[in-house]
C-alpha cells in the first residue's frame, strides 16, 4: 500500500532535491555516511549486548554499479532497520535515526556518528528517479523493502534478506543535454568521488573491479573479479608525528593539491579546547601561475569527522596568508542542513584565529632557521605581507613587520627591519627607505646617494 508523505514533507523533499544541495555529486557522500553509521551503531550496540558480537573488520560499504539496469547500489552490514524505523527514518523528511541512537546512548562518549539531521539520504533523488531500501535489523526476524520515486509517497513490504545490514538501490534519471548520469556508473567516478568526500571514512568502502584478459594461445577472453578497496580509511593527519615520515606528508601534499614540487614547509598541529580541531598546513615552495590573478581561489580543506564539508573554506585564511595549503578537521562545527557550508560561523572565526597564529609562528621560525630558502619564498609571496599592512590600515602591522624583508643599500641583500635597527649609527634616530620600480633604479636615484654619502644604510 501507498503512503504519502505529510504536506510539509513533500515541500522540504523538493527543497532537498532542487535548493539545499547545490552539487549533485554529494548523494555518495551522504549515502556513505549513513552506511558507515550504521556499522558504527551494530559495534558499539554490540560493546553492551553479550548476545551480539560484531568484529569492526567485518564491517564494510559496498558499491556496486550496474551499467545495464542504470542501477547503483549502496550496500553495509550494519545495525539494519526494522519495519518502524524505515517508517520513521525515511519516511518523516528531517527525522534523524544517527541523532536519536546517540541521544540514546549518550553515556557513551566516544560514540563518532556523523549523522544529525536525517535528511542526507534524500540527496539520492537529486540522480534517481526510484530509490529502494531494502534493510534486516538486529532487532527483527523479517526484512522490508521502502521504495519511493519521490514525493509522490512510498510504500513498505515484506521481503526476503539473508544478511544483517541495508541495501540502497538507486535507478537513475534518465540523461539530459545538462546531466550525464551515467557517469555515476562509471568505476572511476565512483573512486574519485569516495577519494574526494570519503576517503577517511573508518571501514573499508569496496567495490568489485572486473578485468578481462585474452586466454594463451586463445581469443576467449578470461574474467576476472577482485574486491577494491576506494578508501585509506585513516587520515595522515590523526596518525601519530612518530608514525608518519616526511615524505609521507609531502606525497601527500603533491596529490591532494596538485603541486609538482615539495613543499617549503609542513606543520601539523592539535588543538583542543571549545572547538577543538586538527590542521595540516603547507607553505608552498613557489607561487601558482595564477597567485596574483583574480581567478586565485583561498581556502583550506574543510572536514568534520573526516569527512570532506567544503573544498575550500576561505574564511579560515586571511588575504595575507592565502598561499598557504591545507586541511581542517574539527567534530566541532556546527554545519547548516546540507552540511556544505556553516550554520554558526563563531566556531570558524575561532579556529581561524588559532590557524593564523599557527602560520605566523611558523614563518617566524622558517626565516630564523632557513634564511636561504625564506629569502626564495618572500620572492614570491612577501607582497602579501606588505598588502595586508595596507589593506588592515595599519592593524596588521606588529604582526606581519617581522616577516617582511628589504633590499639594503649596503650590499644589496636582503634585511629585515630588526636587523637594520640593530645595526644603526649611533647617531641616526630614524630609518632611511626609498622607493622605486627595481633596486636598480633606485640606487641611482640623487638623494639616495647623498645619504649613502653620509654613511647610512637604507632600505629599497
Amino acid at each position: 500500500m501507498k503512503k504519502q508523505f505529510k504536506a510539509e514533507s513533500k515541500k522540504l523533499l523538493d527543497m532537498m532535491i532542487n535548493a539545499i544541495y547545490t552539487n549533485k555529486e554529494i548523494f555518495l557522500r551522504e549515502l556513505i555516511s549513513n552506511a558507515s553509521d550504521a556499522l558504527d551503531k551494530l559495534y558499539y550496540t554490540s560493546l553492551t549486548d553479550s548476545k551480539l558480537e560484531a568484529k569492526k573488520e567485518d564491517l564494510e560499504i559496498r558499491i556496486t554499479p550496474n551499467k545495464e539496469a542504470r542501477t547503483l547500489t549502496i550496500s553495509d552490514n550494519g545495525i539494519g532497520m526494522t519495519e518502524e524505523e524505515l517508517e520513521n527514518n525515511l519516511g518523516t523528511i528531517a527525522k534523524s535515526g544517527s541523532e536519536l541512537f546517540k541521544e540514546k546512548n549518550e553515556k557513551q562518549k566516544d560514540i563518532d556518528i556523523i549523522g544529525q539531521f536525517g535528511v542526507g539520504f534524500y540527496s539520492a533523488f537529486m540522480v534517481s528517479k526510484q530509490v529502494e531500501v531494502t534493510s534486516k535489523s538486529i532487532h527483527s526476524e523479517e526484512a522490508y523493502t521502502w521504495t519511493s520515486t519521490g514525493a509522490d509517497g512510498y510504500s513498505i513490504n515484506k521481503t526476503e534478506k539473508d544478511s544483517l545490514g541495508t541495501e540502497i538501490v538507486l535507478y537513475l534519471k534518465d540523461n539530459t543535454d545538462e546531466v550525464n548520469y551515467d557517469e555515476f556508473l562509471e568505476e572511476y567516478t565512483m573512486e574519485r568521488l569516495v577519494k574526494k568526500y570519503s576517503d577517511y571514512i573508518h571501514y573499508p568502502i569496496k567495490m568489485l573491479e572486473v578485468h578481462t584478459h585474452k586466454k594463451e594461445d586463445s581469443e576467449e577472453e578470461e574474467v576476472h573479479e577482485e574486491d577494491k578497496t576506494l578508501n585509506s580509511m585513516v587520515p595522515i593527519w590523526k596518525k601519530n608525528k612518530s608514525e608518519v615520515k616526511d615524505e609521507e606528508y609531502q606525497d601527500f601534499y603533491t596529490d591532494k593539491f596538485y603541486d609538482y614540487e615539495k613543499p617549503a614547509r609542513i606543520f601539523r598541529s592539535v588543538v583542543e579546547g571549545k572547538c577543538s580541531f586538527t590542521s595540516l598546513l603547507f607553505v608552498p615552495s613557489h607561487a601558482p601561475y595564477d597567485y596574483y590573478s583574480k581567478e586565485y581561489e583561498k581556502g583550506l580543506q574543510l572536514y568534520s569527522k573526516g569527512v570532506l564539508i567544503m573544498e575550500k573554506c576561505s574564511d579560515l585564511l586571511p588575504d595575507y596568508f592565502s598561499f598557504v595549503k591545507g586541511l581542517v578537521d574539527s567534530e566541532d562545527i556546527s554545519l547548516n542542513i546540507s552540511r556544505e557550508t556553516l550554520q554558526e560561523n563563531h566556531q570558524i572565526k575561532a579556529i581561524a584565529s588559532g590557524i593564523e597564529s599557527k602560520i605566523k609562528k611558523e614563518l617566524e621560525m622558517f626565516l630564523e632557521s632557513d634564511r636561504e630558502n625564506y629569502e626564495k619564498f618572500f620572492k614570491d609571496f612577501g607582497m602579501q605581507f606588505k598588502y595586508g599592512i595596507y589593506s588592515s590600515y595599519g592593524m596588521k602591522k606588529d604582526d606581519l613587520k617581522d616577516l617582511l624583508l628589504y633590499i639594503s643599500s649596503v650590499d644589496k641583500k636582503y634585511v629585515t627591519l630588526k636587523e637594520y635597527v640593530e645595526r644603526m649609527k649611533e647617531n641616526q634616530d630614524i630609518i632611511y627607505y626609498a622607493c622605486g620600480e627595481t633596486p636598480e633604479k633606485i640606487d641611482l636615484l640623487p638623494q639616495v646617494e647623498a645619504v649613502k654619502d653620509k654613511g647610512f644604510e637604507i632600505l629599497y
